[in-house]
């Protein structure tokens, strides 16, 4: 115990890649969070829209898992699941989340908080048939966050649906579709020396963004 102890008070990394001042950033986070994005897919860093999703439910419990960006334009970002599952029953219950996306090759981290609503169903099923078949086919048979029999009960629906559906579209099932997350703080995170991180947050008021530095 005391050996892993001394090895994780150990490890350490000195950020020294890059800064972040005010008016390095745009005035609309939105804007500022697309050029970061784009900064990371050019990068060619493994998987960039890969986002920790944070969740509580009515009681105030948190939960958090990883998901996969798919949009994000003005109005916020969006990931798609199940609606059933544990994420989902949460939304219900307490409809605000967070989103953390890390880039440690760029030595950013973005922190995002705001309110979330259903996309509409036409968006969702353009997305859902955007998707390789092996993936509808898997919203369609998986209880998401459900207790399974088996793994091989599972891999059966999984067989039976790919019969049934051969060669015809698979529809999108209600209970599957996206998540829209409206911000209203957005936090852009850049690894300083000693600790010294720079953090530049926005702050919705009013309808109007408001930037502010944090200390690290």
């Amino acid at each position: 115990m005391e050996q892993n102890k001394k090895k994780l008070h150990d490890l350490r990394q000195e950020y020294r890649s890059a800064q972040l001042t005010e008016k390095d950033v745009e005035s609309d986070p939105i804007l500022q969070f697309g050029k970061w994005f784009s900064a990371a897919v050019d990068a060619q860093l493994y998987e960039p829209n890969v986002m920790t999703l944070a969740t509580a439910d009515r009681f105030g419990k948190p939960d958090a898992r990883i998901v996969l960006l798919k949009e994000f334009d003005a109005n916020g970002f969006v990931f798609y699941t199940n609606y059933e599952s544990k994420k989902g029953q949460d939304l219900v219950e307490n409809p605000q989340a967070a989103l953390v996306f890390f880039w440690p090759e760029l030595e950013r981290q973005v922190r995002i908080e705001g309110v979330v609503s259903k996309v509409d169903a036409e968006t969702s099923a353009d997305y859902f048939h955007s998707r390789p078949v092996g993936s509808q086919i898997g919203a369609m048979a998986s209880p998401q966050s459900k207790v399974l029999d088996s793994r091989e009960s599972l891999e059966e629906k999984v067989a039976a649906l790919t019969k049934a559906y051969e060669d015809k579209e698979i529809p999108r099932p209600l209970h599957w579709g996206g998540y829209l997350v409206e911000p209203m703080h957005i936090e852009f995170w850049q690894g300083r020396p000693s600790r010294l991180h720079d953090r530049i947050v926005y702050d919705l008021v009013d309808g109007s963004w408001i930037i502010n530095r944090l200390a690290p």
